[in-house]
């Protein structure tokens, strides 16, 4: 008996037998390219790694090298206060009648600023008047005895002591003439000083009397005050003081003005020192042309007492210190660069700092508290935005 092959099933395990061999090829290549792909991504973050980075400024964190004057001045404090002001008060008794003014107006020298009723001071008024008449008609006839009789001294019809007599009757009329004059004069000032002026232009700061008050005399009206010239009473250290003199200059700032600095200078320093904290108190005139200041407001400022010649400067801020050297930062050939640097005076109100020597004029500083700046880094400025144009 013959047995014939079957091709089909010869096939069937030729097809088994290749599979896994065709799997097993399938994964490697899938293998080779997970790892071909992860290391061309290492490639790459290596090179990202190791490519530079560099740091951009803003022109804010870099100040230029410049050569500038430099102010030695002594910081103070202190409330200003108006160089005129008066507490105005009755001149005379009674009631007042009117009141014109209030708190905050402004008031010409000379203008009325209350009435006080003048009734009474009218009748002193009419009774003096009467006296003066009556001391005149005196006066008329002690002059008309006092003629006649020096003619009976000169025919010798009377004696020397008649004519004394007349002659002090005359002198007497004389003196109670002018005592009357006086007297009608008072009245009538008083009857002025019922009208309550302002002694000098300025803006009514307090109002003390009201319309209907009986007032005394020297009795408080008004409360005046005088703007346009005010004054700080600033206490320094009696160490600062030699080097402070009348005439210097000064600038200071006031809470609510932002940064507007306002000017005045040294007009009187006090000769004796405070008891308790030893200071002296220096006198700051200030000329408040435009009326903004007002009387109680706080000031801050210097005094400028010594002006340097032109010296090298930079911000304050640029300036570091590592182991009691001192350097800062510069941008120089698209890099950072460090310099040591020899620094002397400074000027706090301006946050400048002297550079004795170290850098030229000119040169870049890096004046931004930047942490982490390394010598040779690449850097670069950062040109500001263009302004939108409008639409």
């Amino acid at each position: 008996m013959f047995f014939r092959k079957n091709n089909n099933v010869d096939g069937v395990k030729r097809r088994l037998r290749l599979k896994p061999f065709v799997i097993g090829g399938v994964v490697v290549l899938a293998l080779g390219a997970v790892v071909g792909f992860r290391a061309t991504q290492g490639a790459k973050t290596d090179q990202k790694k190791d490519a530079p980075l560099i740091l951009e400024f803003t022109p804010a964190d870099v100040a230029i090298v410049e050569l500038r004057e430099l102010d030695r001045s002594i910081a103070f404090s202190g409330s200003l206060m108006p160089v005129v002001q008066t507490t105005l008060k009755s001149k005379v008794p009674g009631e007042v009648q009117k009141v014109f003014v209030r708190e905050g107006e402004s008031v010409a020298q000379g203008q009325v600023l209350a009435v006080i009723d003048t009734s009474v001071l009218q009748m002193e008024i009419d009774s003096r008047a009467g006296a003066l008449e009556e001391a005149k008609a005196r006066l008329s006839i002690a002059e008309k005895n006092r003629e006649n009789n020096q003619q009976l001294l000169r025919q010798k019809f009377i004696s020397q002591n008649a004519f004394d007599t007349t002659q002090s009757t005359y002198e007497g009329a004389v003196a109670s003439l002018k005592s009357a004059q006086a007297q009608l004069s008072i009245a009538r000032r008083a009857a002025e000083d019922a009208h309550v002026r302002a002694p000098f232009s300025g803006i009514i700061a307090k109002k003390i009397v009201n319309p209907g008050e009986k007032v005394m005399i020297d009795s408080a009206l008004f409360t005046l005050v005088d703007l346009s010239r005010m004054e700080i009473e600033a206490p320094a250290p009696a160490s600062e003081i030699p080097a402070v003199k009348a005439g210097q200059a000064a600038t200071f700032r006031v809470d609510g003005f932002g940064e507007r600095v306002f000017e005045g200078k040294v007009e009187r320093i006090n000769p004796t020192a405070d008891p308790g904290s030893r200071s002296i108190t220096m006198y700051i005139s200030v000329h408040n042309r435009d009326m903004a200041l007002r009387g109680g407001m706080f000031a801050k400022g210097q005094v400028v007492v010594d002006r340097s010649k032109p010296a090298t400067v930079i911000p304050a801020t640029a300036v570091r210190d590592d182991s009691g050297q001192t350097y800062v930062f510069i941008i120089e050939n698209g890099k950072i660069a460090r310099r040591a640097v020899k620094v002397g005076a400074t000027e706090p109100q301006q946050g400048l700092i002297e550079v004795s020597s170290g850098l030229e004029t000119g040169l870049a500083v890096v004046a931004a508290r930047v942490t982490g700046l390394k010598e040779g880094a690449p850097a670069v400025m950062k040109k500001p935005a263009a302004a939108a144009k409008p639409t």
